[in-house]
């Protein structure tokens, strides 16, 4: 921790808009400096009274001892708007953070990233693409970023740690809060291989209006956001729209038209996005390289000994007793089909009987 930090603490506690802080910034790029900057003298300064406003008076010193303190961790950091740090691509966006809070990996900043976002109660089928996009992107040394929400981020975050790729989950709560609370664990593990990010000090809790303006910054990071499953007016939709007026790719995954959550990327697709089906498609459109030949060799035909029945699993969940009509196999037989099916990676078990993987 040295002076600069300190600074940039204090002025992300600094009770006065965004856009000032970034107004200052403009003309005093070191945060020591910024902190002096009589706020009279912008344009800004008719909504102070008294006169000579700086940054450092509209402070409450004990808020940034509560930040010094989060911040004397190990792992923990503080990068501003002007630091050499701070994200060229977050920084292009019309309304960048001053301040960005992390704990983990920073150099992950500089990476190549692709955000992965979607429903909150995806299907098992939306969970394993998502899964499976994370992982492939990741495995290609790029970060993925998403908001660590339940469904569909959680499975991304989840799919590029199992390939020990990297993720990037943006926070709409100050780092000290996890939310939602159940992905405590999910949370330790991105801090051990990948990033924390919050643009809200800690202590701030969970504010409605928040996730919204997370959502900016998720695809503010990213050169391209995915959408895997969505609802119409979702979340993930707006982080789509910010992705677009940000002049970022779209993709999106599409589904089942009989899924109300195939409706959201349906109309991305509609409205311009690129259609993907593979991570493959997703990667060679970002010119990553030396991608095809990897990427595809997980695609391999599955075995001859279950073809047939494999046949007779949709990537819809399928009732055990359709597949057994179709395929004329009793149902003991069947069953120890689909176990050592499952154990390939083929099928997994869903509510609803049995849904295909690949």
């Amino acid at each position: 921790m040295n002076d600069r930090s300190i600074a940039w603490l204090r002025i992300g506690r600094a009770a006065v808009a965004e856009s000032v802080k970034r107004a200052v910034l403009a003309f005093f790029p070191d945060p020591i400096e910024a902190l002096k900057a009589d706020l009279s003298a912008l344009k800004y300064g008719k909504q102070y009274a008294p006169r000579r406003h700086t940054l450092g008076s509209l402070v409450k010193s004990a808020d940034v001892r509560r930040d010094i303190d989060w911040l004397s961790s190990p792992g923990r950091s503080v990068i501003g708007l002007t630091d050499p740090l701070f994200p060229g691509l977050l920084g292009e966006i019309s309304s960048p953070p001053t301040v960005l809070y992390c704990e983990g990996q920073t150099s992950l900043l500089s990476r190549t990233a692709v955000a992965v976002v979607g429903s909150r109660n995806p299907t098992p089928v939306g969970s394993e693409s998502a899964a499976r996009i994370a992982g492939a992107i990741g495995d290609r040394e790029v970060a993925v970023v998403s908001g660590l929400a339940l469904g569909i981020d959680s499975a991304a975050h989840r799919g590029a740690l199992d390939t020990y790729g990297s993720t990037i989950a943006v926070c709409a709560t100050g780092l000290d809060i996890v939310y939602p609370h159940c992905h405590r664990k999910l949370a330790s593990e991105i801090i051990d291989l990948g990033l924390m990010l919050s643009e809200f000090p800690p202590g701030v809790g969970v504010r409605r209006h928040h996730f919204p303006q997370r959502n900016r910054l998720i695809s503010g990071l990213s050169l391209a956001t995915v959408v895997v499953e969505a609802g119409l007016g979702s979340g993930s939709l707006i982080t789509a729209g910010f992705a677009a007026d940000q002049g970022r790719e779209v993709f999106a995954v599409p589904g089942s038209v009989n899924s109300p959550l195939s409706r959201g990327p349906h109309q991305l697709i509609r409205d311009g996005a690129c259609l993907v089906e593979t991570p493959v498609q997703i990667l060679e459109a970002l010119c990553v390289p030396e991608v095809a030949e990897k990427a595809e060799d997980t695609r391999e035909n599955p075995p001859a000994w279950c073809a047939e029945v494999l046949g007779f699993v949709d990537f819809a969940p399928t009732p055990i007793n359709q597949i057994a009509e179709q395929t004329g196999l009793t149902m003991s037989k069947l069953s120890a089909m689909l176990i050592r099916m499952e154990m390939h990676g083929l099928v997994r078990t869903c509510a609803g009987g049995y849904i295909r993987l690949r």
